[in-house]
């Protein structure tokens, strides 16, 4: 917010995930009268400005129904008026590889209106119980949030907590890391507890990468064609 655009060297994709404390379900939604919420048009003033061929956004489900969808209207009208062919869709880590639900809206922008397809849903082969080491009650688990974890199990928010073989166990940081998709050599210099609240404010990697590949692909295809 502080970094003049002309700063900025020129690039060519801009990712952004923006707050979604204004937007969530786990949060008071106050939308763009939260602080917060506002940081959104700080994308907007930098895409403006620099006007690279490609965005990728990314940010909780019910940004897509706040305020009646009025939010979301908002969001895609600033993108389109900033020179964007936009495309959103709800994701989900589960359908690429990660044995959580974390449903999350990706919203892709091309300054050209080239042809683009989200990827599609792989098999789940990575269950709970694979990474708990254990039988578990379930095959996929709860989104990883950055706040409730130690919440009492079988309680409303609790998403750490699982029965594995007769047993309740919480989940260890190497153990969301890889519900995240973070690599096992990826450390966090931190505490365990600041660990975990930076993981449930992180995205699902294989997620991300997936979407990340079809945008480069489509980028690579448009530029192939203007070459033919």
């Amino acid at each position: 917010m502080k970094v003049h655009a002309s700063h900025i060297p020129d690039f060519d994709i801009l990712c952004a995930g923006f707050p979604c404390q204004a937007f969530s379900t786990a949060g008071l939604r106050k939308g763009f009268a939260d602080p917060r919420g506002e940081i959104f048009f700080e994308i907007i003033r930098i895409l403006k400005a620099k006007q690279p061929k490609a965005f990728f956004l990314e940010n909780v489900r019910n940004l897509l129904g706040h305020d009646g969808g009025r939010t979301f209207d908002i969001i895609l009208r600033a993108l389109q008026g900033a020179g964007y062919h936009v495309r959103y869709k709800v994701v989900k880590a589960c359908d690429f590889g990660l044995p959580q639900y974390r449903p999350r809206v990706f919203i892709i922008g091309f300054k050209e209106n080239i042809p683009f397809a989200f990827p599609e849903p792989i098999p789940l082969q990575l269950t709970l119980s694979h990474i708990l080491k254990g039988e578990c009650e379930r095959n996929i688990g709860y989104s990883i949030l950055a706040s409730g974890s130690g919440v009492r199990y079988g309680r409303k928010r609790c998403w750490d907590a699982y029965m594995v073989d007769g047993i309740i166990r919480r989940l260890t940081v190497p153990e969301t890391k890889q519900m995240m998709g973070f690599p096992e050599r990826f450390l966090f210099p931190v505490s365990n507890t600041q660990a975990m609240k930076q993981l449930g404010n992180a995205v699902a990697v294989p997620a991300v990468q997936a979407v990340a590949g079809q945008i480069l692909q489509a980028l690579n295809s448009h530029e192939n064609n203007l070459r033919v």
